[in-house]
């Protein structure tokens, strides 16, 4: 039993050993039998993905061999193209080098006979020449005159017919002239004249200050004149205390020193309280009132133009022009009217008038500074105003407006124009005698001085100059002549109010008497 279990034993494990090797075995081949599958499928796989990058290749191939095929075509057409249009210029050069030739042997042709025509024309000249010398010198022979003295003659006699013929187109000129522009600007002036009306104002060196009773002199002047020496010195002006019925005359050129002692004064007298302390109290007091009464006018005149956006400095020098006259005339009227003729002028012509009534109200500013610097009135009122940044036209139309310096805008003759009607106009400023009699001399004596004259008479105030000529010494030409150049040197050497005008008399004149 042992023996034969042993041996059932030994054969199961044969048995078994021998099935692990077939197994293995088995195993073995089916593995060889995948690989060679896998094998195979890899091979196909590759064979297949070989082929797609064969047709990938030669698809790009295509693709890129197109497109040089392409850009070859391309390069070609331009090419081409090229070749035609240099094709193209070279016909054009080879026409115009024919049309060149053709122009230069037309040149050539024309050349000679522009030299045979000059070779003409200078033996013709020669003999022209020839006959030119025997005329003249028959011509000499019958006149008895040598051709210098005929031409001396001959331009003497041309001058005299242009002297003529100048006057009188200068005088059809003239009239022409009188007949359009005179009329034109006769409306514009007289119509801005029409629409501004402004009072006549007469200022004078003195103010008359008028009193109850000549008691109160006494009391003005004070125990041993210690009230009118303070009044004096508070105020810098010269208090006269005379004979004169109820009236003291105050007596001093700043027009606002004379406001200011007037008012004081007034005070004094009303309160009856009068002492030096008390006078330089109510001065003090007086002159601030005036300070800001100035300022308030000049508020109160830019309102009243519609002028905005003045320096508060101009304002006041506006205000101060209440306080000074020109001639006679209130300077502050005489600035609103300039103003106003401005505003109306400028529109008149097609200006901007805002502009133009700003210069004419700040053109006499130069007249009322607070330092005074020895300038031109016109000249400082234009340095004034470019301290207080005006626009450079308002302040070249306030330099300009007395020619002192030159006119560089539209705005500057009419600030002058208007200026000049406002001060020339009747009745808005007076002169002093000695001067008006002077410039009359003046005038007179200026048209005396010309050869010819024997008479001259200033007439109508001055605005008239009658001039009477001697008939044998000068002629209608010549009248006429002078009559413009007595005008013109009046008007360069004189200075005068509104036009002068200038009338030569020439006449003959014979008298015989019967006893």
């Amino acid at each position: 039993m042992g023996e034969i279990l042993i041996y059932v034993i030994i054969t199961a494990v044969i048995a078994f050993a021998i099935g692990a090797g077939i197994a293995v075995i088995v195993q073995r081949n089916l593995a060889r039998s995948r690989a060679k599958i896998i094998v195979e499928e890899a091979s196909k796989e590759a064979e297949v993905i070989k082929k797609n990058r064969l047709l990938e290749a030669k698809e790009e191939e295509l693709k890129i061999k197109a497109e040089a095929e392409k850009q070859a075509q391309q390069r070609l057409s331009r090419v081409q193209s090229a070749e035609s249009k240099i094709k193209q210029r070279e016909l054009q050069l080879n026409q115009q080098q024919s049309e060149n030739q053709r122009e230069r042997n037309n040149i050539e042709q024309t050349k000679a006979r522009l030299d045979e025509q000059l070779a003409g024309i200078d033996s013709r000249k020669a003999e022209l020449e020839a006959l030119h010398r025997k005329a003249q010198e028959e011509l000499e022979h019958i006149s008895g005159l040598s051709s210098d003295e005929a031409k001396e003659k001959l331009v003497e006699s041309l001058k005299d017919e242009a002297k003529t013929a100048a006057a009188s187109y200068i005088n059809d000129i003239m009239d022409e002239a009188k007949m359009t522009a005179n009329k034109e600007a006769k409306r514009i002036v007289v119509q801005s004249i029409q629409r501004v009306a402004t009072e006549t104002a007469i200022e004078n060196s003195v103010t008359v200050f008028q009193i109850d009773s000549d008691e109160i002199k006494g009391r003005i002047i004070g125990r041993e004149g210690r009230n009118i020496r303070a009044l004096e010195a508070a105020t810098g002006i010269e208090i006269i205390v005379d004979d004169t019925p109820e009236a003291i005359v105050l007596s001093g050129f700043d027009p606002v020193r004379r406001e200011i002692a007037r008012l004081a004064l007034h005070q004094l007298v009303a309160d009856g309280r009068i002492h030096p302390a008390r006078i330089e109290e109510v001065v003090a007091k007086v002159r601030k009132q005036i300070e800001e009464e100035i300022i308030e006018t000049g508020k109160r005149t830019a309102i009243d133009l519609g002028i905005h956006g003045l320096h508060p400095d101009l304002i006041r020098l506006v205000g101060k022009m209440k306080y000074r006259s020109s001639y006679g005339q209130n300077l502050l009227q005489h600035s609103r009217e300039t103003a106003n003729l401005c505003a109306v002028m400028a529109s008149e012509l097609g200006l901007n008038p805002k502009k133009a009534r700003r210069a004419g109200l700040l053109h006499d500013i130069g007249k009322v500074p607070d330092e005074e610097p020895e300038l031109p009135h016109a000249l400082l009122g234009m340095k004034l105003a470019e301290k207080y940044k005006e626009k450079p036209e308002i302040c070249n139309a306030i330099g300009a407006h007395h020619d002192e310096i030159e006119q560089t805008s539209l705005l500057a003759p009419i600030v002058q124009v208007c200026d000049a009607i406002s001060g020339a106009r009747p009745g808005a400023r007076r002169e002093i005698v000695e001067a008006y009699i002077k410039r009359l001399n003046d005038l007179e004596q200026l048209a005396l001085s010309y050869p010819g004259v024997i008479k001259t008479y200033a007439i109508q105030a001055g605005r008239e100059l009658r001039v009477i000529v001697g008939a044998d010494k000068i002629d209608d030409v010549e009248t006429e002549k002078l009559s413009a150049e007595i005008a013109k040197r009046i008007q360069d050497e004189m200075t005068y109010p509104g036009q002068v005008k200038i009338t030569v008399i020439r006449e003959t004149r014979s008298v015989s008497f019967a006893k």
